[in-house]
C-alpha cells in the first residue's frame, strides 16, 4: 500500500485528540520549510536542511520563551549556551546533518543580514542527526543556498514527512526513518492549549520499537524486511520541537522539553550510549519586544503544568510514528538500502493485539 500517516492506517496512539493539522504548525504562528537534496553526482547525496520559524516573521524582533534537554548528549545543537543564560529565542532554526551543522549555522547569520536584522550579533540554532549510511556526508553536500531554501519555503498548514529536509537519509528502528510531526490539544488553567511535536528521528533497534505498546519490531522479522545492519543497536539520535502557545516561562519549557523523553520511550528510545537525543521547547504565549524595557508576562501555574507534559509526551509519540509510516525505501550511499516501515505488516501486528481502530 502507499505510505501515509499513522492515523490513515487505523491506529492511533495517546488519549488527547489532535489539533486540525495532527503538526507542529497547529501552533499558530509556527512554520515549516525542508530543502531535500538528493543526487548521484557528483556524489551520492541523501540529505537536506528543514527550517522552523517559531514565530512568524516577527521572530527576529518579539522574542519566545524557550528552553533544551539532552537526554543523551552525543550530538550538537549550537545556540544552547545562550539559551541557558537568557531564556529565548529570537530567531529561525534548523535542522540538518551531522557534517552540516556548520554552513547552516553560519547561513541562519547570513539570512539574517541579508534581511537587515536590526541586531549586532547572532547566535542561531542549529541541530542535527548523522546520515552518513545512507549519503556520502564527507561530500559536504549541503550550501547556504540550501538552508536559505528551506527558510524562504516555510509555511503553516501541512508539514511535509518521512525522506524530506534534515530527514532524507535518516533511519529509524532499522527502518527508513526522517521528518514527523503530531499535536495535541490540552485543556488546562481553564483553556484550551495546542502542544505540537516535530521529530528529525534517527535512532533505535528493530526490537525495542513498540507501537501503542505493541511490538511491532518484534513481529517484523529479517525474514520479512532486511535489516540495514548499518549502526550497533539501539545507536543513533534524535532532535525534537516541540512548540505550545501555552505562556510559559523559560524553566516551565525546560520542563515541557524533558517530556519529550516519555514519548520517545513509548516508541522504544533508550538513550544509548552513542545516540545525540536533544530537545527543544519554545512557548508562542509571551511574546518579548526587544525594544521595551520592561516587559509584562503570564505563566500557567505549576499545577496545571501536568496536561501539557502529557500533551508534549504524546505528540513526541506519534510524530516519530509518522516519520515511520511516512517514509519511503531509500538506497544511497555505497549501493546501502534501508527499508521503509512495511504498512501491510504493521497493520497486521496491530489488528493481532487488538489495537486496529
Amino acid at each position: 500500500m502507499g505510505r501515509a500517516r499513522l492515523r490513515e492506517l487505523g491506529i492511533s496512539v495517546g488519549l488527547l485528540p489532535t489539533g486540525p493539522l495532527n503538526a507542529i504548525t497547529d501552533v499558530a504562528g509556527v512554520r515549516v520549510g525542508h530543502s531535500t537534496i538528493i543526487h548521484d553526482k557528483p556524489s551520492i547525496a541523501r540529505t537536506g536542511v528543514t527550517a522552523i520559524w517559531p514565530g512568524g516573521d516577527d521572530t527576529w524582533a518579539r522574542a519566545v520563551f524557550a528552553a533544551y534537554h539532552s537526554f543523551n548528549g552525543n550530538g550538537e545543537m549550537t545556540g544552547t549556551i545562550w539559551i541557558d543564560e537568557q531564556g529565548l529565542l529570537a530567531s529561525p532554526f534548523c535542522i540538518t546533518n551531522t557534517h552540516s551543522v556548520g554552513v547552516v549555522r553560519d547561513a541562519l547569520v547570513a539570512y539574517a543580514v541579508k534581511h537587515k536584522v536590526p541586531q549586532d550579533w547572532h547566535l542561531p540554532v542549529t541541530a542535527e542527526t548523522y546520515d552518513g549510511w545512507l549519503s556520502d556526508a564527507e561530500s559536504f553536500p549541503v550550501t547556504q543556498e540550501h538552508a536559505f531554501a528551506a527558510l524562504d519555503n516555510a509555511a503553516s498548514g501541512p508539514v511535509s514527512e518521512g525522506n524530506v529536509g534534515g530527514g532524507t537519509g535518516m533511519i529509524c528502528h532499522d527502518f527508513k526513518g526522517g521528518i514527523g510531526t503530531a499535536s495535541r490539544l490540552v485543556a488546562t488553567a481553564g483553556t484550551t492549549f495546542t502542544v505540537g511535536a516535530l521529530v528529525q528521528a534517527n535512532y533505535g533497534a528493530r526490537e525495542l520499537l513498540r507501537v501503542d505498546g505493541v511490538p511491532v519490531g518484534r513481529e517484523i522479522g529479517l525474514t520479512e524486511v532486511r535489516s540495514a545492519r548499518h549502526v550497533p543497536q539501539s545507536e543513533g539520535s534524535i532532535i525534537v520541537v516541540l512548540a505550545t502557545d501555552a505562556p510559559l516561562l523559560p524553566i516551565q519549557c525546560k520542563r515541557l522539553a524533558r517530556r519529550a523523553t516519555s514519548g520517545l520511550a513509548w516508541v522504544g528510545g533508550i538513550g544509548s550510549n552513542g545516540s545525540g537525543d536533544i530537545f527543544l521547547a519554545f512557548a508562542t504565549g509571551n511574546r518579548i519586544p526587544r525594544d521595551k524595557p520592561v516587559v509584562d508576562t503570564r505563566m500557567v501555574a505549576p499545577d496545571q503544568m501536568t496536561p501539557l507534559f502529557q500533551g508534549a509526551a504524546e505528540a513526541t509519540e506519534e510524530a516519530i510514528l509518522n516519520a515511520l509510516t511516512a517514509a519511503e525505501t531509500m538506497t544511497g550511499f555505497q549501493g546501502r538500502t534501508v527499508h521503509a516501515l512495511p504498512l501491510d505488516p504493521l497493520q497486521a501486528a496491530m489488528r493481532k493485539y487488538g489495537r486496529l481502530r
